[in-house]
């Protein structure tokens, strides 16, 4: 995915941001081989601390990555867990009872002023705080009892990518040090990454068929979710283009109605229970005509109009959202090159948004 600067010298447009999706395979190794550790022990001592209910607090694209969390928590722990609604207490001034919760606030900058405040805020309130951040100095590190580095590195480019799939790679192992689980499912994690980054000529190919969509519809089911709402949230950063997500139950809840055979539907289809779930909205789609766009398994894709096979075999289900946002950043990318935009720079977006 890097790009080669133009004969004239000038740089490329979207240089930043091919260059650091082109990273994710290494951060990823680098998390398994040095981050790993850490990861454990502050599982381990949290798990001590026997929390009876998780609270995860974010923003944009942390926020996904604190969705993908919450099914992790549930599923593999039978934890209930809730996203918080930060302006209960940073506007309204709430301070709830959360003496033995655990609240993981998820933040690339933990930068933002909201974030600081609501963690600093359920601390006081008797709350297990833990920051996992790309950055170990940050104010809310500094204000959180426990922290989680994901060691993606620098990201200048303003949509993020490789500290997105850092954070999930970083939560999957946290979940799974609070069960006792060894994380072993992650290691295939950062070959398959490369080999999906290796194919950006066929993304660009599809690219070109959504140049000049109008909307774009995304969805999916069980731990694929957050990767349709991240999806949706890199198109519309990007390109700009109005992209809807829905899980695949909502979806057929009123909003199917709008789908028709030109704007394009995007489906994920996580290779497993969550895949099998999506299947009724994948044939009511089919039987509307829907322009639909499959990433996942070959059998699925071969029944879509369009799509990107996913090297799961042997993969986890609850892993494969790491892999499954790696085509979809690409198709951002493209799409938003091929209508003569700068991924790296979004109009009126700012690398730490300093909500309140």
């Amino acid at each position: 995915m890097s790009a080669t600067p133009p004969a004239d010298g000038s740089e490329r447009p979207g240089r930043i941001m091919s260059g650091e999706m082109a990273e994710q395979p290494a951060v990823l190794r680098r998390i398994l081989d040095e981050g790993a550790p850490g990861i454990r022990e502050v599982a381990a001592a949290v798990a001590a601390r026997k929390p009876r209910f998780v609270l995860l607090t974010a923003r944009g694209t942390s926020d996904n990555a604190a969705l993908y969390a919450k099914y992790l928590l549930e599923i593999r722990l039978g934890m209930p867990c809730g996203l918080a609604s930060m302006s209960t207490t940073t506007a309204y001034g709430a301070r709830p009872d959360l003496r033995d919760v655990l609240v993981v606030t998820v933040s690339q900058s933990g930068g933002s002023p909201d974030l600081v405040a609501s963690t600093g805020a359920a601390r006081e309130a008797g709350a297990i705080t833990l920051a996992v951040t790309n950055n170990r100095d940050s104010p809310l590190a500094a204000v959180s009892e426990y922290h989680i580095d994901i060691l993606a590195g620098p990201e200048r480019a303003l949509p993020a990518t490789k500290t997105y799939t850092a954070s999930l790679l970083s939560l999957y192992l946290f979940v799974e040090g609070l069960r006792g689980g060894d994380g072993a499912a992650a290691e295939v994690l950062p070959e398959r990454a490369g080999e999906i980054l290796a194919r950006g000529d066929e993304v660009r190919t599809l690219a070109a068929r959504y140049r000049f969509a109008d909307r774009m519809v995304i969805t999916s089911r069980g731990y694929g979710y957050p990767t349709a709402k991240e999806a949706a949230l890199k198109l519309m950063e990007t390109s700009y283009i109005p992209a809807l997500s829905y899980s695949g139950a909502d979806l057929l809840h009123g909003p199917l109605a709008m789908v028709d055979n030109i704007s394009p539907v995007i489906a994920v289809v996580t290779d497993g229970r969550g895949g099998e779930a999506l299947q009724p909205v994948l044939d009511r789609l089919r039987g509307r005509g829907a322009d639909l766009f499959v990433v996942g398994p070959q059998a699925q894709v071969a029944a879509a109009s369009a799509g990107f096979v996913l090297p799961t075999a042997g993969v986890a289900e609850e892993v494969q959202p790491v892999l499954e946002i790696l085509p979809l950043q690409m198709l951002a990318y493209e799409v938003t090159i091929a209508r003569g935009q700068d991924p790296d720079a979004p109009r009126a977006l700012a690398k730490v948004t300093e909500t309140h």
